[in-house]
């Protein structure tokens, strides 16, 4: 069980992590820069376009370093969805989640069996 929060389309990598906090050398060093502009949680749902802009790997790395659980959206920019699978960060697309939830709520996620509760319903 863990809290949802929830974005909007077109959330870009330089949202996730600015450019400038790239220079720094260890993801534990970004990973207090991640969101700055947005605000994090266990689970990430969002619309469409999730992770588009630059290519830069550390988007789902700081992610993944804050603990969270998984990236849920309608669709997701290629190359961010590629690094999420590189780095072990899972990323489901599931068109129907976004519009049955609010920030906030708490959602359970079983990846084994590729159901999200949440709400009373059930998504896979």
């Amino acid at each position: 069980m863990g809290t949802i929060f929830k974005f909007h389309t077109d959330v870009d990598t330089d949202q996730i992590i600015a450019s400038q906090y790239l220079l720094f050398p260890t993801i534990d060093e970004m990973k207090t820069h991640t969101f700055e502009s947005l605000d994090p949680g266990d689970f990430v749902v969002a619309a469409e376009n999730f992770g588009c802009g630059s290519s830069r790997e550390q988007a789902p790395s700081v992610l993944k370093a804050l603990g969270v659980r998984a990236v849920i959206a309608k669709s997701f920019a290629r190359i961010f969805y590629r690094n999420s699978i590189n780095i072990g960060l899972p990323v489901i697309v599931c068109k129907d989640l976004y519009d049955h939830i609010e920030d906030g709520d708490q959602m359970e996620l079983s990846l084994t069996d590729g159901i999200a509760s949440v709400n009373g319903q059930k998504f896979v």
